[in-house]
């Protein structure tokens, strides 16, 4: 007994119908419940980048103790999570010769080059070595042979090394680079920023007042709403409130660690500068955890593993 026409036709159509589809199944959403609430998809969190960046300058001075309070430090950071380490110049002492290097500073903070983004301080500069030794030993992590001057990424912060050793004044090629540094990382829409290098605009230390030089600088990184500035240079730990390229108070003005602790013989504080907030004599490393819109900061005493100076949710602008 033969099958119905349309039943026949139908046996041939669906296998058409099927093959004409690519063999592709559509989904269809199911009507919801009267009464029910619509389910809405739930968004994929976008990942926070969080990253540790640890240091401190003025590091390895054998002549001083045989290099023990480097090596303190040295062994804080070794049990800190870390994901970089900066240096805020004068790593090798007193002439930061080659041998300076490799048997002084190599022995202590060596253990973290491959992690380590440095700059230079003057004793790198000092007994005729002209910096050479210091690019000797760090290689491409000091940035370009010569200019030692550099910016790099770390989480979602943009990150500045500079050298305030060779021409910095307004005009010439290391502040030249800064500005097209800072106007890339504008259009690039990086919210947070830090620069670090050696001698410091604002201390409470015997250097005081003389790193004016320093001032378009600040000025400069002002005008681009970095938040964080670390120098080295006087050897004792200090941190200032914001405050503008004129020592005003200033919301929006860069926050300055000083972290002149890595090693060297400390000094002594002189007359409280406006704006100082904390002061310590001692030896330690400054830990920065670097979020997607703010930082934490702390000092840490090197020996004691005391923390001291912690600030947290510190916002970026």
């Amino acid at each position: 007994m033969k099958a119905p026409l349309w039943t026949r036709l139908l046996v041939v159509l669906l296998p058409l119908a099927a093959a004409c589809s690519g063999g592709q199944t559509n989904t269809v959403n199911p009507t919801p419940t009267p009464g029910q609430p619509v389910p809405t998809p739930t968004p994929t969190p976008t990942p926070s980048l969080v990253a540790t960046l640890v240091g401190a300058g003025d590091i390895a001075n054998c002549a001083n103790d045989g290099g023990a309070h480097a090596e303190a430090t040295a062994k804080l950071i070794e049990r800190i999570n870390y994901d970089a380490v900066f240096t805020a110049g004068d790593n090798a002492y007193p002439c930061g010769t080659d041998a300076n290097f490799r048997d002084c500073y190599n022995p202590r903070w060596g253990r973290f080059r491959s992690r380590t983004y440095p700059s230079p301080g003057n004793h790198e500069y000092e007994c005729g070595s002209g910096g050479v030794p210091y690019f000797n030993y760090f290689g491409d992590r000091a940035g370009p042979r010569g200019a030692g001057f550099y910016s790099y990424t770390l989480g979602n912060w943009h990150i500045i090394s500079l050298n305030n050793y060779v021409g910095i004044a307004p005009g010439q090629e290391q502040y030249m680079w800064l500005v097209a540094d800072l106007e890339q990382a504008r259009n690039d829409r990086v919210r947070c920023s830090l620069a670090y290098w050696h001698q410091p605009l604002f201390t409470s230390g015997p250097s005081a007042g003389t790193s004016g030089f320093m001032r378009p600088i600040w000025d400069l990184l002002y005008q681009y709403g970095v938040e964080v500035v670390i120098n080295g240079h006087d050897h004792l730990y200090e941190r200032f409130g914001p405050q503008d390229a004129n020592g005003r108070r200033d919301p929006v003005g860069p926050v300055e660690y000083l972290v002149g602790s890595g090693g060297a013989s400390l000094y002594d504080f002189g007359t409280t500068m406006p704006n100082s907030l904390f002061q310590r004599k001692t030896y330690g490393v400054l830990k920065l955890t670097l979020r997607d819109v703010g930082w934490d900061s702390v000092f840490i005493e090197a020996g004691t593993e005391t923390p001291f100076d912690a600030t947290l949710n510190n916002l970026c602008r």
